[in-house]
C-alpha cells in the first residue's frame, strides 16, 4: 500500500468550516488533500489564512492535532475565517454557498511559507483560492518555485474565469479534473471532442501537461501518466456524501505516483480511498489500510 514517507508536500489555499445544518466540519479542498496525505505518511504543511476569531483558532487547534505544519497559516484582523454552507441532494451530492470575502482570500506570504515550498517535493493548489487577487498573486509567486506542481481544479460558480484557469494549467505538472470540469474547460478552449479520453489528450497538447487524472464519480477515474492511459471503474459503496472524496482520491494518487508506485496500482488505491470517503459523512473520515484492502479485494472477487 501507499507510503508517503520522506515525501514533503505543501498545500496552498482555503481552510474553512463546512457547515452541514447545525454541524460544522473542518474543510477546504487543499486542506482535505493535505490531511489525507498526512495519514499516508507524508510530511505536510498548509499555507492559508484564518481570521482572528474562534473559528480560526479551532482550525489551528485541529490541524495541529492532526500533525500538519501550521506556521504558514497566517492570521488577519480584517476578515473572518471561511465558512461554507453545504447542501446535499438525495444522492449525497453536494452544492456549496461560499462566503466572500473570507480570510483565505487574503493570503499574504511570509518567509516561512516561501521556504517550505522551496524545500518541498510537491505543491498542491486549486482554482477557488484564485477568486481574489490577493491570494492569487501569492500563488503566482509560489508557482515560480522549482517544485512539482499539482493543480486541483475545483469549479465553484461564480468563482472562476477561463483565463485564470488556463494560466493555472500552464503552470502545472499534473492536473486533476472531474469529468464535468474537464468537458467544460476543454469546450471553453475550443475542443472539438466529446469523449473524456480525447479531451485529456486535447488539454495535454494545449498546455504541455502530460500527467493528469479525471474522476468520474461512482464510475471511477482515468489517469494519464507516462504517455499511457490507465482506468479504474470504481468501487460500489453506499454514498453518505461526496464532500472531500475527490480530495482524498488526489492525495492518495499523488502520494502513490510520487513514491514510485505503478500507475495502475496508484489509481486503484486512490479510487478505493475516494469511495470510502464518500461512504462516510464529511470530508476527512478516518480510514484504515484494512478497509482499503478489503474494498479492493471485494472488487476483485466480483469479477
Amino acid at each position: 500500500m501507499s507510503n508517503g514517507k520522506n515525501l514533503k508536500a505543501v498545500a496552498y489555499g482555503e481552510v474553512l468550516w463546512d457547515v452541514f445544518g447545525n454541524e460544522k466540519k473542518i474543510g477546504g479542498a487543499p486542506l482535505n488533500v493535505a490531511l489525507r496525505m498526512k495519514t499516508l505518511g507524508c510530511e505536510v504543511a498548509m499555507i492559508s489564512c484564518i481570521g482572528n476569531d474562534e473559528d480560526g483558532q479551532a482550525i489551528i487547534d485541529q490541524v495541529k492535532s492532526l500533525g500538519l505544519e501550521t506556521d504558514a497559516i497566517m492570521q488577519t484582523e480584517n476578515f473572518a475565517t471561511g465558512l461554507v454552507n453545504v447542501t446535499l441532494n438525495d444522492r449525497g451530492s453536494a452544492s456549496y454557498e461560499i462566503s466572500y470575502p473570507s480570510a483565505w482570500d487574503k493570503i499574504v506570504l511570509n518567509d516561512f511559507a516561501k521556504k517550505i515550498v522551496a524545500d518541498a517535493d510537491v505543491l498542491i493548489y486549486g482554482s477557488l483560492v484564485c477568486r481574489d487577487e490577493v491570494s492569487r498573486k501569492s500563488l503566482e509567486e509560489l508557482l515560480q518555485t522549482k517544485v512539482y506542481k499539482v493543480f486541483d481544479v475545483n469549479l465553484r460558480k461564480p468563482h472562476y474565469s477561463y483565463e485564470i484557469l488556463e494560466k493555472l494549467m500552464y503552470s502545472a505538472d499534473f492536473i486533476k479534473f472531474n469529468d464535468e470540469e474537464l468537458l467544460e474547460i476543454a469546450a471553453a478552449m475550443q475542443s472539438p471532442f466529446t469523449s473524456l479520453e480525447d479531451n485529456m489528450h486535447f488539454i495535454a497538447k494545449k498546455t504541455n501537461v502530460t500527467a493528469m487524472c479525471v474522476t468520474k464519480g461512482k464510475h471511477g477515474a482515468l489517469l494519464m501518466w507516462g504517455g499511457k492511459l490507465y482506468e479504474n471503474g470504481g468501487y460500489p459503496v453506499e454514498v453518505a456524501d461526496t464532500v472531500g472524496a475527490g480530495d482524498s482520491f488526489l492525495a492518495a494518487l499523488i502520494t502513490s505516483l510520487l513514491t514510485g508506485k505503478a500507475p495502475q496500482t496508484a489509481i486503484d488505491f486512490a479510487c478505493a480511498i475516494g469511495a470510502l470517503v464518500a461512504q462516510a459523512p464529511g470530508a476527512n473520515p478516518e480510514i484504515s489500510y484494512s478497509e482499503i484492502e478489503s474494498l479492493m479485494v471485494e472488487k476483485i472477487k466480483l469479477f
